[in-house]
């Protein structure tokens, strides 16, 4: 956390720039190789966001400063009910600070990995909300390149929201980008093939053949492909090139039909734009308006009522120490407390499973990353 900051509650004059002191911090959500993320309520208008810290001289040493200033950039010129909105940024001495929408319902990577069963009209209304927002980056030229389910949040409705916007890029008119970015079993076979060989680049179809990956594994439970962050580029190409893409047979025959279309190799081929999507058969008795104005009832509602039990667990089972009272206690000679914490060898037995001991699992660690 940035140094000296006041907890009083100031005065706000509504002309002076929104800065630390006008956000109450409740508590912390997540934390990143350089930064965290706190739930925070803004003194004046009471309304809650995500707030994201993010240490200067942290950003410095990975050399991160650039995607940090793109990201802001990006974002700031962005609103639209599907995207993780930016609503202020400012910094001080130590760190740089983003305050976003906060999303409570978690990620959809920590959904599948809880195992829950996405049906088709889930996952087609998520492609209806999705396209929107891709649509809207595209007449902002935006390129996302990171669509995944770790990048779709959910309000406690069930929407979808898209986030991270740390590796997006700008691209003017028929402009082409070149640098190999994204997430491996994400990525279009163009800008894998870029890396090969140069190629002609690639442009917005990459984020739709994201989109249609994202879809199948949400459907399925595994993606199309065998693909890992460690899956060599020449067998990836390969994959692409020898290996075709099993459909289940319960799916409709429309789900299969847009699933193959976004998952077409060649993206002039590939639906790529909202007008593709719309002329879609399946989709035709979509209300486009109603899925804009969030008046379609998701078919998944995240439990909110799981975040807060995390949240309580971690308040219960909290190591709560105090050497200076330790010291002082040995020091009069009386007998030292034990420092398990309020969970006593409950907690300490859980620390020596050697297992995986965040309690909180993805929907409090990455719920309102932004």
């Amino acid at each position: 956390m940035g140094g000296n900051h006041s907890h009083k509650l100031p005065a706000f004059d509504e002309n002076e720039e929104v800065n630390f002191d006008h956000f109450q911090i409740l508590r912390a959500i997540g934390k990143g190789s350089f930064g965290k993320v706190c739930i925070v309520q803004k003194r004046d208008t009471k309304k809650m966001y995500a707030m994201k810290y993010m240490n200067k001289q942290k950003c410095i040493e990975r050399d991160e400063v650039g995607n940090v200033f793109r990201e802001l950039q990006i974002m700031q010129g962005l609103e639209h009910p599907f995207l993780v909105n930016l609503w202020y940024s400012f910094q001080d001495e130590e760190d740089m600070f983003m305050v976003v929408d906060l999303l409570l319902g978690g990620d959809l990577r920590f959904h599948l990995q809880q195992n829950v069963h996405f049906t088709e009209g889930a996952v087609k209304l998520y492609v209806c909300e999705l396209a929107l927002a891709l649509e809207h980056l595209q007449r902002c030229h935006i390129m996302h390149r990171d669509i995944k389910p770790d990048n779709i949040l959910l309000d406690e409705h069930g929407h979808v929201h898209i986030t991270d916007f740390n590796i997006a890029t700008v691209v003017k008119g028929a402009e082409k980008a070149f640098s190999m970015a994204g997430t491996k079993p994400y990525m279009a076979p163009e800008v894998f093939q870029v890396y090969v060989d140069g190629g002609p680049g690639y442009s917005y179809p990459v984020d739709w053949w994201s989109l249609g990956v994202t879809a199948y594994e949400l459907l399925r439970g595994w993606r199309p492909y065998e693909i890992h962050s460690a899956t060599p580029i020449d067998e990836i190409l390969s994959m692409f090139k020898v290996e075709r893409v099993h459909y289940s047979s319960v799916w409709c025959r429309g789900m299969v039909t847009l699933l193959k279309k976004l998952l077409t190799k060649d993206p002039e081929s590939r639906l790529s734009s909202l007008h593709d999507i719309q002329s879609v058969p399946y989709l035709a008795d979509m209300n486009w308006d109603a899925v804009f104005k969030k008046a379609l009832m998701p078919a998944f509602v995240p439990n909110n009522e799981q975040l807060q039990q995390c949240l309580e667990t971690v308040r219960k089972e909290f190591i709560i120490f105090n050497r200076e009272k330790l010291q002082r206690q040995e020091s009069q000679g009386s007998q030292p407390s034990h420092i398990e914490g309020r969970a006593g060898g409950q907690a300490q037995g859980k620390l020596q499973d050697g297992g995986n001991n965040n309690i909180l699992g993805h929907t409090c660690s990455r719920s309102c990353r932004s």
